[in-house]
């Protein structure tokens, strides 16, 4: 692993310059190779804590998450005399202590320029609005991200919405289920986050934003989120891809229950299409497990699993089916309770676009989704 440091602080004079590529000897590791990705750095990380500097002025922690994930990947940018901080953690203490440790470790007696976050979900702006608080910055995000978290954070309820409920019924969900899951209220997403901020520095598609001696172009993509963002500095050939390019796992990508008629798996796909046109040299900085070259071979790594699962998917749909019919043809594994809802919403988003692409077509009885091959 690479050995723990802080990040050096910049001198007053000029800021330094990007290099041109991220100095792989700040890794005393030998680099792993696996299914076209090159790890340069190996397969460990640091821990929740610890700085590890990857290139010139980009720093690297883990925030702990619970569950299988276990971690989540913050990135430190020097930023003049400051550091601007890229995802913050889910809102539990843990994560907190971690910080905590930074601030009076590596990252000691350093300023905080701003807090970046590439898109809504809980473990990547969970103590955003914390650190904002508390050292008088701006949450920097593109403008669909951040009106889905405070549309999220506003809308708590004892019990959830007929929508929910015709939903999870449509799915194919037992009155048992929909009756426990209904029993547990509506707006948990609130608890997972510190409060949003109720003003923000907007990212947008394809602007370019200076931090420390580097421009960053922002590249969103959606279907996993509305309108996440990436961050590409192709001078010193990095991307900071945040959930939108994982090198083992794929991304959930859900039918909303905010939007029942959209299409997010085409959005997905359109957005791999457009990550392709981005150079095939980049060190990609995911958001769970280690930074890896090969972001072509991982796009189209993704691009092909979902393409077979959409095949199957359609080959199943020779007798009509629910969504939680197909999940063993999806998943090829049970789904236990705990990810039931996860399953739920990958499903129905596979199921929508065979059904927008003309492959299959849905039939609604007593409230409930039947979907039948063309």
């Amino acid at each position: 692993m690479p050995t723990p440091s802080t990040m050096p602080k910049p001198s007053s004079s000029a800021e330094p310059a990007a290099p041109d590529a991220p100095d792989a000897s700040l890794a005393p590791v030998e680099p792993y190779s696996h299914r076209g990705l090159t790890y340069p750095f190996g397969r460990t990380g640091p821990q929740p804590g610890e700085l590890v500097e990857l290139a010139e002025g980009i720093g690297w922690t883990r925030s702990p998450v619970p569950g299988s994930l276990g971690h989540i990947n913050l990135w430190i940018l020097e930023d003049g005399d400051g550091v601007a901080l890229v995802d913050s953690g889910l809102d539990i203490p843990p994560a907190r202590e971690a910080w905590e440790a930074l601030f009076v470790g590596p990252l000691a007696g350093r300023t905080v320029t701003r807090i970046i976050c590439t898109h809504f979900h809980p473990d990547h702006l969970g103590l955003a609005g914390w650190l904002c608080e508390r050292f008088a910055v701006r949450l920097w995000m593109t403008r669909g991200e951040w009106l889905f978290a405070r549309m999220l954070t506003t809308d708590i309820r004892d019990r959830p919405p007929a929508e929910a409920l015709a939903y999870w019924r449509g799915a194919g969900w037992d009155e048992e289920r929909i009756a426990t899951e209904a029993g547990k209220g509506w707006g948990r997403f609130a608890a997972m986050v510190s409060p949003v901020p109720v003003s923000l520095v907007r990212l947008q598609d394809g602007e370019t934003v200076r931090i420390g001696g580097r421009d960053w172009r922002i590249v969103t993509g959606c279907g996993h989120s509305p309108e996440h963002a990436c961050l590409v500095d192709e001078a010193g050939k990095l991307m900071i891809a945040g959930d939108q390019v994982l090198p083992r796992i794929t991304s959930n990508v859900s039918l909303s229950l905010s939007e029942p008629e959209g299409d997010p798996l085409g959005d997905w796909l359109g957005s791999i299409a457009k990550l392709k046109t981005l150079p095939d040299d980049l060190l990609v900085l995911p958001s769970h497990g280690e930074p890896f070259t090969g972001l072509h071979a991982r796009l189209d790594a993704l691009a092909a699993g979902h393409a077979g699962r959409l095949d199957a998917l359609a080959e199943r749909l020779a007798e009509p089916a629910r969504a939680v019919d197909c999940f063993a043809t999806l998943f090829g594994r049970k789904i236990d309770d705990g990810s039931f809802g996860l399953a739920t919403g990958e499903a129905m988003a596979h199921l929508r676009h065979l059904e927008v692409t003309g492959r299959v077509a849905r039939d609604v009885c007593d409230g409930v989704y039947w979907y039948r091959r063309v």
